[in-house]
Protein backbone atom coordinates (compact mmCIF):
# COMPACT_ATOMS: atom_id res chain seq x y z
CA UNK A 1 0.00 0.00 0.00
CA UNK A 2 1.60 3.68 -0.49
CA UNK A 3 2.18 5.85 1.73
CA UNK A 4 -0.21 8.78 1.94
CA UNK A 5 0.21 11.21 4.73
CA UNK A 6 -0.54 15.31 4.79
CA UNK A 7 1.92 18.25 5.76
CA UNK A 8 0.02 21.14 7.46
CA UNK A 9 1.91 24.29 7.86
CA UNK A 10 -0.20 25.89 10.64
CA UNK A 11 -1.90 28.50 7.71
CA UNK A 12 -4.83 29.53 8.61
CA UNK A 13 -6.13 29.27 5.34
CA UNK A 14 -5.54 25.91 5.28
CA UNK A 15 -8.24 25.01 8.10
CA UNK A 16 -10.62 27.93 6.43
CA UNK A 17 -10.60 26.08 3.23
CA UNK A 18 -9.93 22.28 3.91
CA UNK A 19 -6.70 21.58 2.41
CA UNK A 20 -2.94 20.92 3.37
CA UNK A 21 0.20 22.28 2.32
CA UNK A 22 1.45 19.28 1.43
CA UNK A 23 0.35 15.49 0.19
CA UNK A 24 3.26 13.03 0.54
CA UNK A 25 2.06 10.04 -2.07
CA UNK A 26 4.63 7.59 -1.79
CA UNK A 27 7.52 8.68 -3.42
CA UNK A 28 5.60 11.75 -5.17
CA UNK A 29 4.92 15.20 -3.07
CA UNK A 30 3.06 17.78 -4.12
CA UNK A 31 3.36 20.75 -2.19
CA UNK A 32 -0.34 23.05 -2.94
CA UNK A 33 -0.07 27.07 -4.23
CA UNK A 34 2.18 28.81 -1.45
CA UNK A 35 1.97 32.32 -0.85
CA UNK A 36 4.54 35.16 0.57
CA UNK A 37 2.88 34.93 4.13
CA UNK A 38 4.86 34.01 7.12
CA UNK A 39 1.93 31.52 8.48
CA UNK A 40 3.65 31.77 12.15
CA UNK A 41 2.72 35.28 12.22
CA UNK A 42 0.35 36.12 9.62
CA UNK A 43 1.53 38.75 7.85
CA UNK A 44 2.76 39.65 4.12
CA UNK A 45 5.26 41.76 2.80
CA UNK A 46 4.15 44.49 0.09
CA UNK A 47 7.04 43.49 -1.93
CA UNK A 48 6.94 40.64 -4.38
CA UNK A 49 10.42 39.65 -3.81
CA UNK A 50 10.15 39.44 -0.36
CA UNK A 51 6.74 37.35 -0.64
CA UNK A 52 8.81 34.86 -3.43
CA UNK A 53 11.46 34.19 -0.73
CA UNK A 54 9.11 33.56 1.97
CA UNK A 55 7.23 31.47 -0.46
CA UNK A 56 9.91 29.36 -0.97
CA UNK A 57 10.79 29.41 3.08
CA UNK A 58 7.44 27.70 3.32
CA UNK A 59 8.13 25.14 0.31
CA UNK A 60 11.37 24.21 1.71
CA UNK A 61 9.98 23.82 5.14
CA UNK A 62 7.17 21.53 3.71
CA UNK A 63 9.48 19.62 1.42
CA UNK A 64 11.67 19.13 4.68
CA UNK A 65 9.10 17.50 6.63
CA UNK A 66 8.58 15.23 2.97
CA UNK A 67 11.82 14.40 3.28
CA UNK A 68 13.20 15.81 0.15
CA UNK A 69 14.80 19.10 -1.06
CA UNK A 70 14.92 21.69 -3.65
CA UNK A 71 17.11 19.05 -6.08
CA UNK A 72 14.02 17.02 -5.90
CA UNK A 73 11.22 19.45 -7.64
CA UNK A 74 10.60 18.07 -11.33
CA UNK A 75 7.80 20.68 -11.97
CA UNK A 76 6.97 24.35 -10.77
CA UNK A 77 4.07 26.30 -11.10
CA UNK A 78 4.31 30.61 -10.66
CA UNK A 79 0.91 32.36 -10.17
CA UNK A 80 1.19 36.03 -10.16
CA UNK A 81 -1.78 38.77 -10.93
CA UNK A 82 0.58 41.32 -12.38
CA UNK A 83 3.50 39.27 -15.37
CA UNK A 84 5.16 42.61 -14.52
CA UNK A 85 6.09 41.00 -11.18
CA UNK A 86 7.65 37.91 -12.39
CA UNK A 87 11.43 39.27 -13.79
CA UNK A 88 12.11 40.64 -10.47
CA UNK A 89 11.50 37.51 -8.39
CA UNK A 90 13.85 35.55 -11.28
CA UNK A 91 17.14 35.66 -9.16
CA UNK A 92 15.36 34.45 -5.89
CA UNK A 93 13.82 31.75 -8.28
CA UNK A 94 17.35 30.68 -9.96
CA UNK A 95 18.42 30.17 -6.56
CA UNK A 96 16.21 27.72 -5.41
CA UNK A 97 15.58 25.87 -8.56
CA UNK A 98 18.56 26.77 -11.34
CA UNK A 99 20.74 23.81 -10.63
CA UNK A 100 17.54 21.43 -10.42
CA UNK A 101 15.96 22.57 -13.82
CA UNK A 102 11.90 21.51 -13.01
CA UNK A 103 9.64 21.95 -15.84
CA UNK A 104 7.76 25.10 -14.80
CA UNK A 105 4.98 27.38 -16.24
CA UNK A 106 3.86 31.24 -14.98
CA UNK A 107 0.83 31.81 -15.10
CA UNK A 108 -1.06 35.19 -15.13
CA UNK A 109 -4.51 35.24 -12.66
CA UNK A 110 -5.84 36.71 -9.80
CA UNK A 111 -5.00 35.43 -5.91
CA UNK A 112 -7.36 34.72 -3.30
CA UNK A 113 -6.28 37.89 -0.94
CA UNK A 114 -5.31 41.02 -2.84
CA UNK A 115 -2.12 41.25 -0.82
CA UNK A 116 -0.69 38.23 -2.45
CA UNK A 117 1.31 39.13 -5.38
CA UNK A 118 3.03 35.58 -6.01
CA UNK A 119 1.75 32.13 -5.27
CA UNK A 120 4.24 28.41 -6.31
CA UNK A 121 3.22 25.29 -6.04
CA UNK A 122 5.77 22.38 -6.87
CA UNK A 123 5.47 18.40 -6.87
CA UNK A 124 8.84 16.52 -6.24
CA UNK A 125 9.70 13.23 -6.19
CA UNK A 126 11.52 11.67 -3.46
CA UNK A 127 14.69 9.08 -3.83
CA UNK A 128 13.95 6.12 -2.07
CA UNK A 129 17.14 3.54 -1.07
Amino acid sequence: MTERRFILSGSMFEEQIGYARAVVDGDWVHVSGTTGFDYTTMTISDNVVEQAEQCLRNIEAALTEAECTFADVVRVRYLLPDRADFEPCWPVLRRAFGEVRPAATMLMCGLADSRMKIEIEVYARRITA
